[in-house]
């Protein structure tokens, strides 16, 4: 005889098997999930500072949480659902789309870049963040760009589009360059400061933003010309169509609005990180674009 499902577990096993369907279906509809569960799912960086990353309260904060957030307040007002919860989910760069693609997170909410390659899979709303990747080196290390790494390991962040740039590279100009892999930012800027490696290549921004909590910043350098143009967007499923236009719909109040401008500054101009907003971000807050990001280095892919 079948046991009967106590009433909370029953409730628990309906979300999951509804979750597990909306991200099977071809045609996709996560409002729908929203309005039944009452609940919105975020995956948020452990350490993407200033996007996305866990406060001393381990809670999840930064640039990239609160615009997303005010997507939830557009859904919550769209939706007539004021009492709409949101949890969180930690996501590495490696996870954080297959995360969004079985249904566990709703949007992705930290430092992804909009790439030809990830449009295959996923949505990205309007750029939000444009960044640039550059290399982190010891300031002693004798390291000037991209070209002086033969012979040398370099840390790669796994899941990045670093590693599949870095990859390229090793693979057909700088044959000897030692690729090393890391989970995350933070244990590649370890082996770094251990001598493990002789640059990390990462985001510009998110270097700055993983020197701006170090108090020995000053033995590290960002060296050599920009490789890649990168710009940030919030990620969703493929085909969900009505999240897109709800996310970008808050998006593009923001910014007409100029309330971007405070979010910027609270994230941007600190007492630890000072980075005034680059042109290629103002053009993105005046015509607001889903254009993919773009290797600088000829020949060569995100």
């Amino acid at each position: 005889m079948q046991k009967l499902i106590p009433g909370a577990a029953l409730g628990v096993a309906l979300c999951a098997v509804s979750t597990a369907l909306y991200a099977q279906s071809s045609n996709i509809d996560t409002l729908e999930k929203i309005r039944q569960t009452r609940t919105i799912t975020i995956g948020n960086r452990e350490a993407a500072r200033p996007f996305s990353f866990l406060n001393e309260q381990k809670q999840p904060v930064g640039y990239s949480i609160d615009l997303c957030l005010k997507a939830v307040d557009q859904i919550k007002k769209d939706l007539k659902l004021p009492d709409l919860k949101v949890q969180y989910v930690t996501v590495s760069g490696a996870e954080r789309i297959p995360k969004l693609l079985d249904g566990s997170i709703d949007l992705e909410c930290g430092s992804t870049t909009n790439t030809k390659a990830r449009q295959e899979k996923v949505e990205f709303s309007y750029t939000i963040f444009v960044a640039g990747m550059k290399l982190l080196t010891r300031t002693n290390s004798g390291v000037a760009s991209h070209t002086s790494l033969a012979g040398k390991p370099v840390a790669l962040s796994k899941g990045t589009t670093s590693e599949k740039l870095f990859t390229q590279l090793r693979d057909s100009e700088i044959s000897t360059m030692k690729l090393m892999q890391f989970p995350n930012n933070v244990d590649a800027i370890k082996a770094l400061e251990s001598g493990t490696v002789a640059a990390f290549p990462q985001d510009d921004v998110l270097l700055s933003g993983l020197l701006s909590t170090r108090p020995d910043a000053s033995r590290y350098t960002l060296v050599g010309d920009y490789l890649s143009v990168e710009p940030y967007a919030i990620m969703m499923r493929k085909g969900d169509e009505r999240l897109q236009a709800e996310v970008d719909k808050a998006l593009k109040q923001i910014y007409a609005s100029g309330e971007i401008n405070g979010i910027y500054e609270r994230w941007f101009n600190t007492d630890t990180l000072k980075l005034p907003m680059s042109r290629l971000l103002r053009d993105s807050i005046m015509r607001p674009s889903k254009e993919p990001g773009i290797a600088r280095v000829l020949g060569y892919s995100l």
